[in-house]
């Protein structure tokens, strides 16, 4: 069984690297889920528009700018993923201390390279 993964900034356009990304989890055999600000579908990944909760959850991805992640640290602390991963172009050292308070492990990678490489 893979690791449960949220995928946070998805959106249907596949030149994005979080559809990119969610493709790869797919692949991977890793369950995905995907938030956007659209709804749609990425395979047979459904992309959702509400912050819901899910059980259980290893790893949040984020694709989205630092200025568009504040809103979204609630409802990550909320969710208590092991780690979350700030891909490139998503560094914020203030969320980095918000998520370590808690006990969830904060890695700036890229998703796509960690899976080409083994390394999810």
């Amino acid at each position: 069984m893979g690791k449960k993964t949220l995928v946070i900034g998805a959106s249907e356009n596949p030149e994005r690297y979080a559809n990119k990304a969610v493709k790869s989890l797919q692949a991977s055999g890793h369950p995905v889920h995907a938030l956007g600000r659209k709804s749609g579908n990425i395979g047979p990944t459904s992309i959702v528009t509400e912050k819901k909760i899910i059980e259980n959850l290893d790893t949040v991805s984020l694709y989205l700018a630092p200025q568009n992640q504040e809103e979204y640290l609630p409802y990550i602390l909320e969710l208590n993923p092991k780690r979350v991963i700030f891909n490139p172009g998503t560094e914020n050292p203030e969320l980095y201390s918000a998520l370590a308070d808690e006990g969830i492990e904060v890695e700036q990678a890229c998703t796509l390279v960690l899976l080409a490489t083994d390394q999810y």
